[in-house]
């Protein structure tokens, strides 16, 4: 209904409203003054008919009284019961007849005594607290000593509904809101909103609603689905979000009772956002959809335990890489030809879902407006591809701490076999879409497609800086995730942490690098208690994840001999890093100060006697410049042996002469 046609329609709305209250204001007045009634009132009562009849003929579809009347199934008595509270709001004439009827003149207020009284076809049924009126709290009733006698008010909400005034219940406000309606969906996603338009339209008006459940990770993609299929079944679709729910029973039930409300008057379905609940939560949304009528829908990663509904799941994933591509094309618009097909990788490297396409594109275009003749083409993909990066960063906070990767391979310092896994690691990430998608390695099987590796090796061997150089090399995000923070000794609670951080990531493919792999994985002894058993279990469930991340996931550890081989079996690479001899401590100690730091007399053949890994060394070089500049010096050998001496008590080790006895 457009704006012109909602505006005739609140006119006659109005108007057939008015005419209602003045039949049943003519018929209060009959009770109130019976010895009143002279012949032209019955000529009266024609004109008030004539007159409902002329203002139901001009209504261009029906009025919202009879519409509340035929949805909560009132009967003549109920309707007239609840005009007379209408009546009161609108119309001062009509406080002097309840005053009249109640006999006393301070009782300005509608009761059912009055009403029982008053209209024909009364029925005591009609003040039972499951009779209409009551149940939906279509009238506010304040109880004193006799219920018949209680003062009577209309719910204000259903007083506005009554006049032509929509709006949602302000009690709703704040735990439901509006779903906005997306503009189109991918095939795969229109094919989910096809088959609910379906399945609805097959319902029977006396059936009860099916829950249809929405299961995935894209919570976006499961809201516009359930949007759009909402409104091509002319439905409004609310959502509201299950950790808002109450623990107390009372309310969660008045809230079932006024969303009910609020779906009949407004025509409108309720999404259950179940994202992210505890056990307890969890229990009040099973709650909920179990006694909740209507059109209901739950959006959620994994079905909820529901045994007392009729359930139609649908598993909601993002577009295919197809669908991906088309989106791609449609918003880069003239820049896709500049980039010269190179949407694929895009595609490949990071899982959005079409808003995340649509944020990306307009990030890379507000950050170049325009592409000079001479910026060149990689230059384009390298500035779409941080877009890319931006937009999919996952929110991981809470477990993970993102690196901002600076080390190069030119400062990494590893023997020729070492780097040359690396090399490799950083190929398989970079080549995966090719040999997953175009040479269809996938179809042979999902499982053991994660690129995994095992960084083994003492503290300061490299094996951070080995991940930053990857992350450097690839153009993405690294992230550490300290492994002993992540396990916990609740049960269950290890795999939610984990599941938190993959299911975060997955969007982007950024490196994972779980640190301190030696808190979970552990030589795999026998099961003597339940503890061992969910300790077997968070490692697979680590282990089946890393297999099927879209990214690579990195574990580190300070020895790998306490690993179990059958763990190691299910990780691809696997890099050991040693402890740095001479020569390469040299090499180490050689790159290891910055272009602009001023130096004078370093011995590097006295430097690298010192038995020390390559983060000693950063440490050791670190706190010489800061006593260098605190003297205003250069750095001097002087320097770096006061910052080798701390380093060792921090070590708990003591400088040999053979390390450093001819310094000085």
């Amino acid at each position: 209904m457009n704006s012109l046609d909602f505006q005739h329609w609140q006119a006659a709305n109005r108007d057939y409203l008015m005419a209602s209250l003045e039949m049943v204001k003519s018929t209060l007045t009959r009770y109130v003054a019976p010895e009143q009634e002279k012949p032209e009132t019955t000529i009266q009562q024609q004109h008030l008919e004539a007159s409902l009849q002329q203002a139901a003929q001009a209504l261009p579809s029906p009025s919202a009284l009879e519409n509340l009347c035929g949805v909560f199934q009132l009967s003549s008595f109920e309707r007239d019961v609840l005009l007379l509270c209408v009546g009161l709001e609108l119309d001062s004439s009509f406080i002097p007849l309840c005053c009249g009827g109640t006999g006393d003149s301070k009782r300005p207020y509608a009761t059912f005594s009055l009403a029982l009284s008053a209209f024909p076809e009364a029925h005591w049924n009609a003040l039972a607290p499951t009779a209409p009126l009551r149940y939906w709290r279509l009238l506010e009733v304040t109880n004193q000593e006799v219920l018949a006698l209680s003062p009577l008010r209309i719910d204000e909400r259903i007083l506005h509904y009554l006049t032509g005034t929509f709006y949602l219940d302000t009690r709703l406000r704040g735990l439901v809101e509006r779903v906005p309606m997306p503009e189109t969906l991918p095939p795969s996603q229109q094919k989910l909103v096809n088959y609910l338009i379906e399945l609805w339209g097959r319902r029977r008006l006396d059936d009860p609603w099916n829950v249809v459940q929405l299961c995935g990770k894209d919570a976006i993609a499961q809201k516009e689905i359930a949007a759009l299929a909402c409104r091509q079944c002319g439905l409004e679709l609310q959502v509201l979000r299950a950790t808002e729910l109450s623990p107390s029973l009372v309310e969660r039930e008045a809230l079932i009772r006024l969303w009910e409300r609020e779906a009949l008057l407004s025509n409108s379905a309720l999404l259950l956002d179940c994202e992210g609940l505890d056990s307890s939560e969890t229990a009040r949304a099973v709650w909920l959809v179990e006694r909740l009528d209507g059109p209901l829908l739950v959006a959620s990663r994994e079905p909820l335990p529901i045994k007392e509904r009729v359930l139609v799941r649908l598993d909601v994933a993002k577009p295919s890489t197809a669908e991906q591509e088309n989106i791609w094309q449609k918003e880069l618009g003239s820049f896709a030809e500049e980039i010269n097909g190179q949407i694929q990788p895009l595609v490949m490297q990071f899982n959005l879902n079409p808003q995340g396409i649509r944020a990306a594109c307009l990030d890379f275009k507000v950050q170049n407006p325009s592409w000079a003749n001479s910026r060149l083409e990689s230059e384009m993909i390298n500035s779409l591809w941080d877009a890319c990066r931006s937009q999919s960063r996952p929110p991981l906070e809470q477990l993970a701490q993102r690196i901002q990767p600076a080390a190069t391979w030119e400062e990494l310092v590893l023997p020729d076999q070492q780097k040359q896994i690396l090399r490799e690691i950083a190929a398989h990430v970079r080549q995966r879409g090719k040999v997953y998608q175009t040479w269809d390695f996938a179809s042979k099987g999902a499982r053991g497609l994660g690129i995994s590796a095992l960084f083994a090796g003492l503290s300061g061997t490299g094996k951070t800086m080995a991940a930053e150089v990857l992350a450097q090399e690839l153009r993405l995000d690294l992230y550490r995730i300290d492994l002993s923070s992540v396990v916990s000794k609740y049960i269950g609670e290890t795999e939610k942490n984990l599941r938190r951080v993959f299911d975060a990531a997955e969007s982007g493919g950024a490196i994972l690098l779980f640190d301190e792999a030696d808190a979970l994985f552990g030589k795999r002894s026998e099961i003597k208690d339940s503890h061992d058993r969910y300790a077997n279990i968070e490692v697979s469930y680590l282990l089946q994840r890393m297999e099927a991340y879209r990214g690579l996931a990195v574990l580190t550890t300070n020895l790998k001999e306490a690993l179990d081989t059958a763990f190691l079996r299910r990780i691809r690479f696997v890099v050991q890093f040693p402890f740095p001899d001479a020569a390469q401590r040299r090499e180490i100690w050689r790159r290891i100060f910055p272009e602009n730091t001023p130096r004078e007399g370093l011995d590097l053949e006295r430097l690298r006697r010192l038995n020390v890994a390559g983060g000693n060394i950063r440490n050791i070089a670190l706190n010489a410049a800061f006593l260098a500049a605190d003297g205003g010096e250069a750095v001097q050998m002087k320097h770096l042996l006061a910052a080798a001496r701390s380093e060792y008590m921090k070590l708990e080790k003591s400088l040999t002469d053979t390390e450093v006895g001819d310094w000085v």
